[in-house]
Formats: C-alpha cells, sequence, structure tokens
C-alpha cells in the first residue's frame, strides 16, 4: 500500500516541471541497480477474474522486473506478434485478447511464472 501511494505521489510531482526538475536529480540515467542486485530481484502479482459469477485467482511471477522481465514481455510479444497464429480481433484490444495463449506459452519459455491458484489467496478480496 505505501509503495503504490509513493508511485501515485512520484506521478503527480512529475506533472509539475519544478517538482519533475527536483525529482530528476535523485537518479540520473545509468544509476539503475547494478546486475547482481538485478539478479536477487523478483516479483509476484496475483490477479482476481471474475465472469458469469465466477471468480479465478492467478499469479505470475519472475525475476527482475524493473529490466529482465520487462525486456522478455517486450520482445515476446513483438515476436508473438510477428509469427504466432492469433485470434482474429479488430479495434482496441487487451494483450490477453490481441495474443492469448500463444503470449503465455512465449512467456512461459523466456522464464515468467503463470499459476492458476486452486483458491483464493489468504486476504483476497471477495473470499
Amino acid at each position: 500500500m505505501v509503495g503504490a501511494l509513493g508511485v501515485v505521489l512520484l506521478a503527480l510531482a512529475a506533472q509539475l516541471p519544478a517538482l519533475r526538475r527536483a525529482v530528476s536529480v535523485l537518479h540520473r540515467p545509468g544509476q539503475g541497480p547494478d546486475e547482481r542486485r538485478r539478479a536477487r530481484s523478483w516479483f509476484t502479482v496475483r490477479f482476481v477474474g471474475e465472469s458469469d459469477g465466477q471468480r479465478v485467482w492467478t499469479e505470475v511471477s519472475g525475476g527482475d522486473p524493473g529490466y529482465g522481465e520487462t525486456a522478455k514481455m517486450l520482445a515476446e510479444s513483438a515476436l508473438c506478434l510477428a509469427f504466432d497464429e492469433l485470434p482474429p480481433t479488430a479495434g482496441q484490444v487487451t494483450t490477453a485478447t490481441a495474443m492469448g495463449p500463444a503470449l503465455i506459452e512465449r512467456l512461459t519459455a523466456a522464464g515468467l511464472r503463470f499459476t492458476v491458484l486452486p483458491a483464493p489467496p489468504t486476504g483476497a478480496p471477495g473470499r
């Protein structure tokens, strides 16, 4: 919760030129985490989906989200769009609608983990 609040405050600060300049002094390009720290980084995100009165809880996890996994997601999405057989769509659609199982297969092969949880995790909404 505190982390989310920090991100919101940083996003708001970036909208005001004076605050944007002050915040940009904190981190210069090239001052990110070193390779050793990125190798120890990880993420886990849980989602709840609901349709027709049914709920499903899922979890996505992987390594360093700031560099490695983001690069994998972008590259595998581009390869999926270029080479895979995709469902017919039209208009503005979500990534899941546009690429579906083909992207999940690519990302899993690249090391990300997708899990459907058997029951709601402790403290999950709607439990």
